[in-house]
């Protein structure tokens, strides 16, 4: 046989060689890549991380905690990982939403208002074993508690005593029994109560505007009572004048009670007669006092300084002065 086709068919069955090996070696990873995956994925494998504990239920249907952190392994199909706890601080809102919750205080307004419980679990095993749904049951039990308090307060003092109503609830949440002689959320489920904040408390929107709608009327009110009392105390004060003005008029020309028309007639003379001096531009009137009537008499304006003619007045009236 010729040396070349001899070189060809040892190339070509090289190359088989080596395809073969080759899909061989890819078929082996993607078989080891998938069991891992699959041993991954069942958690037959698992990794506790720190600040977390698993809650095992094997084949019999005893449950317990493991805490220690690092990877564990379990039997396949006849254990399996019911839960992961976080053991660090967690954050539980009203209402289950960071959303204002609308509540009714006492005398039945509405109000909204949000607020969020912070707690650590500290006994894992009343917390995951003893308590089916641990995280729903507490979250009715802490709104049933806040609630109670909230709704038990005025509107006032939920707007204006939200530190001192905030403490309240906290006490509440750490010390008071759900129930009567009964546990409290702390030992019920086995974890502490970190803080407890009220995040918002406000009236609605239309509350609101009529709350401000009747500020705006009170400061009105109180406006107009304050002019009003200052509007009657001027007019007693020159009412105390007035009279003290005229009885001392009477007792300087000893007068007696007949001659007080005669006293008011001559006090409105002088009135007129101080309107008259202050207007002395233009058109100018002077009041001529009787006993009856006080006709005015229209006087044009003066023609040289210090010089005024008067005219006469017709069939002038008797008494006239």
């Amino acid at each position: 046989m010729e040396p070349e086709p001899t070189f060809r068919l040892l190339q070509r069955a090289r190359l088989k060689t080596l395809m073969r090996r080759t899909f061989l070696f890819i078929l082996c990873g993607l078989v080891l890549y998938y069991a891992v995956a699959l041993v991954y994925a069942s958690k037959t494998i698992y990794k506790v991380r720190r600040n977390y504990a698993v809650i095992l239920e094997d084949l019999g249907g005893d449950r317990r905690v493991v805490h220690e952190v690092g990877w564990h392994a379990r039997l396949p199909f006849f254990t399996r990982i019911e839960q992961e706890v976080p053991l660090m601080n967690q954050e539980l809102y009203l209402g289950g939403q960071p959303e204002a919750q609308r509540i009714m205080s006492q005398g039945n307004v509405a109000l909204w208002t949000s607020s969020m419980l912070t707690y650590r679990i500290t006994n894992l095993e009343r917390w995951g074993i003893e308590n089916k749904t641990p995280q729903a049951l507490l979250q009715n039990d802490c709104d049933g508690i806040v609630l109670d308090v909230m709704q038990s307060r005025t509107v006032d003092e939920l707007i204006s005593g939200r530190e001192k109503i905030k403490e309240e609830i906290y006490d509440a949440l750490k010390k008071r029994p759900i129930n009567a002689e009964g546990p409290t959320l702390e030992q019920k489920y086995g974890v502490e109560i970190v803080s407890f904040v009220l995040r918002d408390t406000r009236f609605g929107d239309k509350l609101a505007e009529a709350s401000e709608e009747k500020k705006r009327r009170e400061l009105i009110a109180e406006a107009e009572n304050y002019a009003a009392d200052l509007e009657a105390s001027r007019t007693r004060k020159l009412y105390a004048a007035f009279s003290d003005s005229i009885r001392d008029v009477r007792r300087a020309l000893d007068l007696d009670e007949q001659s007080d028309v005669h006293l008011f007639e001559f006090l409105n003379q002088q009135k007129w007669a101080s309107a008259y001096e202050k207007n002395q531009q233009g058109q100018n009137t002077f009041v001529l006092n009787t006993g009856a009537s006080t006709p005015s008499v229209v006087l044009p304006a003066p023609t040289e300084k210090g010089t005024t003619n008067v005219p006469h007045a017709k069939n002038p009236q008797p008494g006239l002065r």
